[in-house]
Parts: C-alpha cells; structure tokens; sequence
C-alpha cells in the first residue's frame, strides 16, 4: 500500500527533521531505519525488526562495495594516528604558522589542496581535514568553517574531474552511449559545482560570513572561550582517545610523504581494478574501475610504506606503529556508526520504491514538449531533493540519468540532454552536500572533527544560496543552451548576491 507512493520518503523525511531539532544523529537515524521497517512490514514487530537487521543493516555491512569503504576509512584514521605520533602534523602545523601568515591564505590553503586532491570525495575530505586541522586552528578558524570548505570542495571537484571514482560511477550509469565522453561534454554545465567555489572564492576574499557560519567564527575569535570542538566531542570520537606525546623527531617530510604515498598507491589500486594492467588504457581503466576495492588495495599498501618509513627514520618504535593502529580505527568508529546508520537509511527507502516514485515524476514531466526547455532546472531539483532525502548522490545518478538518456535516446549530440545529464549531477551534489545523512558530509565532519549538526547547519545557507543561483542559470540554460554565456554569467550573479548580502546585512546592523 506504501510501496511506490510519496509515503516512501516519510523515514528520510523523519530522521533529517529529528537530526536538526534535537541535533543528536544516531537516534534520529534509528528512528528513521525504524519508521521504514513499520512501513514496509505492515506494522508488523517481527516483518520490522527481520526487514531493518537482516534487509537493511546486516545486507548493507556485507556489502562488498560498503565494507571497502569502511576498510578505506578505519585504515586511513590508522594513517592519519601514525602521522601525528610521528609528530609529522606537528611539524606542517609549525611551518604553516611561518609560511601560511594570514586567516585568508589559510582558507585558500585548505581549498587548494581540496582542489589537488580529486580522485576520491572520502579520501578528500578525510587527508584535507587531517592535514589543514592544525593551520586553521593556528588562524582560529572554526571546525565549522574547515568542514564547509572540505565538504564544498570533496564531491564538487570530484564531479568536475574526468579521473575520478565519480566520473568512474557516472559512466557506469550511461547505457547505449558513451559514458566519459557524455561527462566531459556536461563538465562546463555542472553550475553547482562551479558556483560553490566562486562562493567559496569569494567569501574568503571579502572576510565575510553570513547565517549560522558568522556565528560560528565570531565564537571562535573570542579568545578567553573555548572552542567548541573543546567542549563538545566531535564525529570521530577523537577526543576521548588518548593523547600519547608526539616524537620530537618528526618532520614535515613525515606528513607529506605518507600522503603523496596514499595518493600514488590509491591511484594505482583504482586503475588496477580497472584492467589498466591487462592492457586497457589509463582513462578507461579509471572509467571501468572499482573505487571501493582500489581504494581500499592503496591504503593497505601506503599504511605499510608508512610504518616501513617510520621505521627507518626511527621516529616511531613497531610497538608504538602496532599501538597507533587500534587507536585509529576507535577514532573512526563514530564515523564507520553514521555511515551504517545511514546506509541502512538508503536501504529502507530502496525498499519502499521511493527511486521508482521519484522516477515516474521525472518521466513524467519529460514528455510534455512544452516543459523540455525547462528540463534541466526540473531535474536539478528533483536531483537535489532525491539526494537530501536518501543522501546518497551516486543512487541519484543512479536513477535519474537512465531516465534522462532514455528520453533523449541516447543521443550524445543533443545539447539539452548534456546540460540535462549536467543538471541531475549537480542536484545530486547539492542534495548531498544539504543533507545530514549524506556520507559525503559525515565524512566532511569527520576530517574536520567537527560536530556534525553544526556542519550540516552552517552549511545549508551557503549550499541553499548556491543551489537557488544555479536553479536560475539552469532556467536561462534550457532557452540560450551555451555554457559559455550561462557559466560566467551565474558566476557573476554569485559574487553580485554574495555583495548584495553583505551591503544588506551592514545596512541592517548600521
């Protein structure tokens, strides 16, 4: 009776209301799991507790592609642990303070290594949190902020990177076309992800924050209060763990070369579960690759020339590599928690049919001629909610992009499918980024250490702001269809509004 109807969103719906009121994840999540099970089993106490143990949490941790993640991550808390007893973060965070000198050179430090590193949004937000933690704690920079540009830089680059787990994932959804030549074409339409960092771009440029975001970094600059990543534990669970002292020994070559070795090693396990050594070529075996399972070889590999170079460098005895290890993986446990909670959350939506619901309005208005030119701006926010509401962007594109080439029928010439194809990307990310059970944005909280509901509050204005901009150009772009004028004319209307809030805002305060 449920199944297929709007009553398919209710658990998304309940868990992200319940995670903004009471600001407490894991029972708003549960609540959420809970509601979907009733649902689905007809009210049913055995039906609900068979369907969210066996169905949802028990199917989504046998996973293969969910478990390499979770391998990915707990062995990457391990690395970032051996770092900092090694003292490597000690030492970048003591040349930051000399070369890094200002507030706005730390921001752009952070957006730029964001930038740099675009093979993976999880490996994103976690290696850009652990190294840019120290700088931006120097510059009193709140977690919130570091969260925000970790998470606007994580999936928008990884959208916008023709190598990367998300172009790979892209293609992959593509039938009866070719795949990596439909996402280059729909790079240059992607505007959510170009407009988040003309924001982002922008906002450091002019010292200004608005919303939630300003009260935030007016809190942080009080020197006499103490930061609120002090007072309250933050995603990873990091502060209860204990704080051995760092070796004096360490460098900032002990920072950088694990990274570089992550990077390197992830790269190389990505293209290898693509065939790259059977012979396909780098960008094809990047496009047919399993992100989970390379990402999951290069951190093993790279924890290991890790432990190797510490050894040999003495700044860490085995015994303390072997002990920084358990302690990194508990840092995460926190993390690993949500992400299974909202794995479980996705699942029972899955079940109730809300892709095939979502699906039948998307198709719906498709084929009505007179809505064709105002098809992108539609499936931006069909996009955009469909991913907030089950906070996941690959299942976004997942069920959205099928029904747009089909509509189209494949044809990889028609300008209106590639701007569509870019719009259903771009919501996704934007839904993403918006939503408190998006794993992008728990991953973004954990690299920041940050309280996740502060994240997720702060950001919503700047992603809102964002989203509501690209809605317009995507409007223009179903009529001009020219990237070249709507591209540079939404980054204008970015840093007009960005200006125009901030003239309003001292206006009012004046």
């Amino acid at each position: 009776m449920f199944v297929g109807t709007i009553w398919s969103l209710l658990p998304p719906i309940i868990a992200i209301a319940l995670a903004l009121i009471t600001k407490e994840v894991y029972s708003s999540l549960f609540i959420g799991i809970v509601v979907g099970g009733l649902i689905y089993s007809g009210f049913s106490f055995s039906g609900t507790m068979e369907h969210v143990f066996v169905d949802g949490m028990i199917a989504q941790l046998s996973d293969s592609w969910n478990v390499g993640i979770l391998i990915f991550l707990v062995v990457l808390g391990s690395m970032v642990m051996l770092m900092n007893r090694a003292g490597g973060s000690a030492a970048f965070g003591r040349w930051a303070v000399d070369h890094v000198k200002t507030k706005t050179g730390a921001q752009f430090a952070t957006i730029l290594l964001g930038v740099l590193i675009f093979i993976d949004d999880y490996f994103n937000c976690l290696t850009v949190g652990s190294v840019m933690r120290p700088v931006t704690d120097k510059h009193k920079i709140s977690r919130e902020k570091l969260a925000y540009l970790i998470d606007a830089t994580a999936a928008p680059v990884c959208i916008i990177a023709p190598i990367s787990s998300w172009a790979a994932a892209v293609t992959g959804f593509v039938d009866g076309a070719n795949g990596l030549s439909l996402f280059v074409k729909a790079i240059p339409y992607n505007f959510y992800a170009f407009l988040t960092f003309a924001m982002m771009i922008t906002l450091t440029l002019t010292k200004y924050d608005f919303g939630p975001m300003r009260n935030a970094e007016q809190s942080i600059k009080s020197s006499s209060k103490k930061a609120k990543h002090e007072l309250h534990p933050s995603i990873t669970g990091a502060e209860d763990q204990p704080t051995p002292p760092t070796s004096l020994r360490g460098r900032v070559i002990h920072l950088v070369l694990p990274i570089v070795c992550l990077i390197i090693c992830c790269v190389i396990g990505m293209i290898y579960t693509g065939g790259f050594f059977e012979g396909e070529s780098f960008v094809d075996a990047f496009s047919n690759s399993d992100a989970s399972v390379g990402l999951a070889y290069g951190s093993v590999v790279a924890l290991i020339i890790t432990i190797i170079f510490f050894l040999l460098t003495r700044v860490l005895s085995f015994s303390d590599c072997m002990n920084a290890i358990p302690e990194g993986f508990k840092s995460m446990v926190p993390a690993v928690l949500v992400l299974t909670f909202a794995w479980t959350l996705k699942s029972m939506t899955d079940s109730l049919g809300a892709a095939t619901y979502v699906a039948g309005i998307v198709d719906n208005i498709a084929h009505h001629d007179g809505l064709m030119s105002f098809l992108p701006a539609l499936v931006f926010v069909v996009g955009t909610f469909l991913a907030f509401a089950t906070g996941t962007s690959w299942g976004t594109f997942g069920i959205l992009i099928p029904i747009v080439v089909n509509v189209f029928g494949g044809n990889i010439d028609n300008e209106l499918m590639i701007i569509s194809i870019s719009a259903c990307m771009a919501g996704a990310v934007c839904g993403d980024h918006c939503s408190p059970i998006s794993d992008t944005t728990i991953m973004a909280s954990a690299g920041a250490q940050c309280e996740h509901i502060d994240h997720v509050s702060t950001q919503l204005p700047y992603a809102m702001t964002a989203a509501a901009l690209s809605f317009v150009v995507y409007i223009i772009t179903g009529f001009v269809r020219n990237w070249l004028i709507c591209l540079p004319l939404g980054i204008v209307l970015t840093v007009a509004t960005i200006y125009g809030i901030k003239l309003f805002s001292q206006k009012k305060s004046a």
